[in-house]
């Protein structure tokens, strides 16, 4: 797949671009601020663009501002970011746009088999969510808890859908069938008011739930 990489870091960018050839992809650019990567994006259309969060000129948001306005002109254009840390405004951001997201931290894509199966899933258009992302995000949920009347094994199988794990997977590491998961997943569904959708919206609605502040 072709990968657009935005990292400020030049040291951290040459050793991305090792990392996400080793993983089978083919970086096609590496910029180091927003903009760039906007430019860069526009110019090769990738499959993935994978972006910092923290770049110049105030080393804020530029890399999400970023991400955000490719999705709104590209949204065939998957986007993984990376961060230093964790991020929660910036998460939820990224899941409101759609699938096709990842957010890792910097530490695990240091692991092959872990960048290599998030720039998969991300590719396939799923959502992928480390799992640090996930307790912290968790740690800010609303007082209105709107996952309060999940059981405990429902609740189980959400979090393993934050992190963006199918069905096959979340059967597999919870060690139960795949009809075992669809009837936790439709019954998460009916409890969080999300109705039926042709497409896999409402995975992404009831992450959210889940995640909310």
């Amino acid at each position: 797949m072709k990968v657009v990489l935005a990292e400020d870091s030049l040291l951290l960018r040459e050793g991305l671009v090792r990392l996400l050839d080793e993983a089978g992809a083919t970086v096609v650019a590496a910029v180091g601020d927003g903009e760039a990567l906007v430019e860069a994006v526009e110019e090769h259309r990738p499959e993935v663009a994978v972006v910092d969060v923290r770049m110049p000129p105030t080393f804020t948001d530029e890399g999400l501002r970023a991400a955000l306005q490719i999705r709104r002109t590209l949204p065939e254009t998957k986007i993984l970011v990376l961060s230093q840390y964790v991020e929660e405004s910036y998460a939820t951001d990224l899941l409101e746009a759609g699938g096709g997201i990842g957010y890792l931290l910097k530490d695990r894509v240091s692991r092959l088999a872990d960048l290599s199966d998030a720039l998969t899933r991300v590719a396939d258009g799923g959502t992928v969510l480390d799992p640090e992302v996930v307790s912290a995000l968790l740690s800010k949920r609303r007082r209105k808890d709107p996952i309060a009347e999940l059981s405990p094994r429902e609740r189980e199988v959400l979090g393993l859908m934050a992190e963006g794990r199918t069905n096959t997977a979340i059967g597999r590491i919870m060690v139960i069938t795949q009809g075992a998961v669809e009837k936790h997943i439709s019954s998460i569904f009916t409890k969080l008011g999300l109705p039926p959708s042709s497409d896999d919206h409402r995975r992404v609605m009831a992450v959210l739930a889940w995640l909310g502040p």
